[in-house]
């Protein structure tokens, strides 16, 4: 019930909706307890005229009013119900959009390191899973839960005043039908989280190999990956079984009791009408509101059944509610609708460097610190590269920089301050990235090179792209600018992908740029295609250079080698590459297999 409970606080802004449905949901519940007495009202008026207690013209008349007024009465139940429905699909809706929304919020606030331990497919199921529980349940509670209470508490007191033992009999069936539907939910609830862990880990891999198809079929995993889908949705099928014949034998159960319980209310009601105590019109009321009480009872399984659901699924949404958020993205949580810094804007230190790391060591989790008192300065308009072996920790010191994590020891500066004190929309804003990934989004190409800036104007997202050495070949194509280039841009080349992130990057206009090995994944005559857009993005900025093939970093002002975390080297690429270090080993190999390749097209001999 606390889980439930959550859920309204959760959601108190929906309480004008709430009001209308619980309006609705009593009106529909008078209209429906009027109709019993205008029956046994007509019921003692037919008995009358038949036995001639009654004139048949007079009876004839009050049994027409009484039926116009049941008319009156369903019709009313008909308008109001529905208007309560329209409600109820309104206010299911609008807790859905909240919920949906307020996760999303979440999920872009949390810090880095929780996504590391999730897959992305079992995020979005546990969204679509949960939140579809929790809004189905409060459109179901809205609509009906308000009409049972009042009809039942309505019925307890009619039968009080007809006949104390039907009223007692009632208050022992309610609490003892809802008590053993009660002994059912531990078991349940446990089941149902096994079933959502399965069904999350399927539609997560699900997921990831749609999104990976072509990687799926290049290695005829097809099968296996059905295979694994089927077993885990197979594991369901146990589970429910458990879970069901659980739920059905405690249901036989309760039934059984509500059924000798309506037994004797019944034969009271019968023997009590055959002993002159009832008309036969009260007896044909209380037969008719025993009906009304029994059908909330008869619905309690499902209720209870469809609030369980709603509960195990709020555990999952309310576990990642409850995830921390890394402090830092308060001012981002703050911000206006247009954008503007929840701060105010923290200004350079005069003279500082614009990026500094001052002895930092860092660790992923509760690991071995994977980089060592990392110190170093880089000045403005200085283009420095970072050479390693793969591990060494390059990518490591980019996510520091970008405030994806916090240093273990140590500190990352920004124009002189610690990235710890400048909000981080203040602190991304000043740095560009191209990865070797472009991570482009499905859209037009506009979209993507204007992601940073979606305020940009149509020249200014042109220029980028010109300067980008893209647009010639965006021009080839039909829509230009505008066309759609389909999930993760999987319609563009990988040159023409990584030319659109070096355009977004332009359009940005960060005074710090990060290129994460931005052209290692390409060919040569890529390569030099995206190098041109580079070298454009890079004059006049500062930038951090992550090099998978040094011939790209033959013109930086300094090169920092790195071994198992810790800096080997500092220099020119002249100087490193004669002082027998990591660089110029890497250099002899990266040179000894040009020259192999080079050999191959050798005709001479």
């Amino acid at each position: 019930m606390s889980s439930l409970l959550r859920i309204v606080r959760f959601t108190r802004s929906l309480a004008p909706l709430y009001t209308a449905v619980i309006i609705c949901s009593v009106l529909t519940s008078l209209a429906a307890l009027a109709v019993p007495f205008l029956i046994g009202r007509a019921t003692d008026t037919v008995a009358g005229a038949v036995s001639d207690a009654t004139g048949a013209g007079a009876a004839v008349r009050t049994v027409l009013l009484l039926a116009g007024a049941v008319l009156v009465a369903e019709l009313l139940n008909t308008v109001v119900s529905n208007i309560g429905g329209w409600y109820g699909d309104v206010l299911s809706n609008r807790m859905r959009t909240i919920l949906s929304t307020r996760y999303y919020e979440k999920l872009l606030h949390l810090p880095q390191s929780w996504f590391d331990g999730e897959i992305t497919g079992t995020i979005v199921a546990r969204l679509n899973r949960s939140i579809a529980e929790i809004s189905q349940f409060t459109k179901t509670m809205s609509n009906s839960f308000a009409a049972m209470l009042i009809t039942t508490a309505a019925v307890l007191g009619i039968s009080a005043y007809y006949a104390w033992p039907l009223a007692l009999l009632l208050l022992i069936v309610f609490p003892v039908y809802v008590w053993l539907t009660s002994l059912t939910s531990v078991k349940w609830q446990r089941l149902e989280g096994e079933k959502n862990e399965q069904v999350d880990i399927a539609s997560g891999r699900f997921a990831e190999v749609i999104g990976q198809i072509r990687v799926v079929k290049s290695f005829v995993r097809e099968r296996g990956e059905l295979a694994d889908f089927s077993r885990r949705f197979g594991a369901t099928d146990g589970l429910t079984r458990a879970q069901s014949t659980h739920w059905h034998t405690m249901d036989v159960l309760r039934r059984a009791v509500l059924n000798l319980v309506f037994f004797a209310i019944y034969a009271i009601i019968f023997v009590r009408t055959v002993q002159g105590q009832f008309t036969l019109g009260e007896m044909v009321l209380l037969v008719q509101l025993m009906s009304m009480a029994k059908a909330p009872v008869e619905s309690m399984s499902w209720v209870i059944d469809s609030s369980q659901r709603a509960i195990a699924g709020s555990r999952d949404y309310f576990r990642v509610m409850a995830t921390p958020v890394d402090p830092r993205t308060a001012a981002m949580l703050a911000a206006g609708e247009d954008g503007a810094p929840a701060q105010d804007l923290v200004e350079p230190v005069p003279g500082a460097p614009v990026v500094a790391f001052r002895e930092v060591s860092f660790a992923y989790e509760d690991g071995e610190d994977v980089l060592h008192g990392i110190d170093v300065e880089i000045a403005r308009g200085e283009k420095v590269a970072l050479v390693g072996e793969s591990g060494g920790g390059k990518s490591t010191i980019v996510n520091l920089l970008l405030g994806l994590y916090e240093p273990r020891e140590g500190s990352v500066e920004v124009v002189g301050r610690s990235s710890t004190e400048l909000p981080l929309d203040q602190l991304r804003s000043r740095i560009g990235v191209v990865f070797q990934d472009a991570s482009l989004f499905s859209g037009t190409i506009r979209e993507n090179i204007a992601y940073g800036r979606p305020g940009a104007s149509d020249e200014e997202v042109v220029d980028a792209a010109r300067r980008a050495n893209a647009d010639a070949f965006i021009s080839r194509f039909e829509h230009g600018y505008d066309t759609v280039i389909g999930e993760r841009g999987l319609k563009l080349s990988g040159g023409q992908r990584q030319r659109v992130a070096v355009a977004r990057a332009i359009l940005k206009d960060a005074p710090v740029l990060v290129l994460d090995e931005a052209t290692s994944a390409l060919d040569t005559r890529a390569e030099r295609q995206v190098q041109k857009g580079l070298d454009e993005l890079m004059e006049g900025r500062t930038s951090l250079i992550i090099a998978h093939r040094l011939s790209t970093i033959a013109t930086v002002d300094r090169i920092i080698t790195l071994e198992d975390g810790r800096i080997d080297e500092i220099g020119t690429p002249a100087e490193l590459a004669a002082s027998g270090g990591i660089y110029a080993q890497l250099l002899d190999l990266q040179n000894a297999g040009d020259r192999k390749r080079l050999a191959r097209f050798d005709i001479t001999g």
